[in-house]
């Protein structure tokens, strides 16, 4: 887990939201009425951490012009899909 101070004046519910959304948008799983929808606990969680995997360590954000985890200085590179998959198992 990577953990900060945040700086007050920075807070906004608007980061918030937006992350939702996006979490909505790529994760149609979470909609209620898709032949998507998890009913195992077991697969929404395999679902939602290669989510998170995809979004933070292989999607290149145009804002950063690398991956959320390049900029956090977790990783030196971005991961290819076969990486992300192996790193899981």
């Amino acid at each position: 887990m990577i953990a900060r101070n945040p700086d007050r004046e920075e807070i906004s519910t608007s980061y918030v939201e937006r992350q939702n959304l996006t979490i909505q948008l790529h994760m149609r799983r979470l909609t209620r009425l898709t032949n998507g929808f998890s009913k195992k606990f077991d697969n929404f969680r395999a679902a939602a951490g290669l989510h998170f995997g995809y979004y933070n360590f292989v999607r290149v954000h145009r804002s950063l012009r690398m991956t959320p985890a390049m900029a956090g200085g977790v990783t030196d590179h971005i991961w290819t899909v076969p990486e992300l998959i192996e790193a899981a198992a």
